[in-house]
């Protein structure tokens, strides 16, 4: 079994996600997936609020990301700064949680997507991102600040839909139904559907 970190927002494989944690069922999970080597899951929170408040159901999404912590700072007691990098989506088998709040999960790894260059007729997709990437660069955006890390796979369907799940204002649904969509090409398809429908692609 894993322990998750239910959020309202999602990670994808090889994304990277700055968090603050202060509630002790995450501390405590923290401290020893770090003292240990071990991953967590981060799930997307179908209902609920990430912070635990008395009375509170929380229904979580059925896929998620595992996450290996990869930058850590404790500034404050009963604080910790993390920067955790995605590294296989998941499929949730069952959950339980715990008396103290934290869920534990038995979970089926999906499998990595496969590597497939940049169809042409996405290739405008590819082109946003990578005029993105070089704007921000520009600005003097360092690559610590920048919202994607290098390399940068800008000929691969999977991490260049993935880039854009992560960037993109999608409601969960959205967001979970990309995450679960095992090929990278279709994904790829959806994400230029929704670059289009905001006017994001020329």
């Amino acid at each position: 079994m894993i322990p998750l970190f239910p959020l309202n927002t999602i990670l994808f494989p090889d994304g990277r996600l700055a968090l603050q944690v202060f509630e002790v069922r995450y501390l405590d999970m923290i401290k020893k997936c770090i003292a240990n080597g071990e991953e967590f899951g981060i799930v997307p929170l179908a209902q609920g609020d990430e912070v635990r408040k008395p009375g509170q159901h929380e229904a979580l999404c059925s896929v998620g990301t595992l996450a290996r912590v990869v930058e850590w700072t404790a500034p404050l007691p009963g604080l910790m700064q993390i920067t955790c990098l995605g590294t296989q989506r998941f499929r949730i088998e069952t959950a339980t949680q715990l008396p103290h709040g934290l869920w534990m999960a038995e979970i089926t790894r999906l499998p990595d997507d496969l590597a497939i260059p940049i169809p042409n007729d996405q290739q405008d997709v590819a082109n946003a991102l990578g005029s993105l990437i070089r704007t921000l660069q520009q600005r003097g955006v360092t690559g610590a600040q920048m919202p994607m890390q290098p390399p940068y796979r800008l000929d691969d369907s999977g991490w260049v839909a993935n880039r854009w799940c992560e960037l993109l204002q999608l409601d969960m649904v959205q967001k979970e139904l990309l995450l679960a969509q095992e090929n990278p090409v279709l994904r790829l398809e959806l994400v230029q559907d929704a670059l289009t429908e905001n006017g994001l692609l020329n």
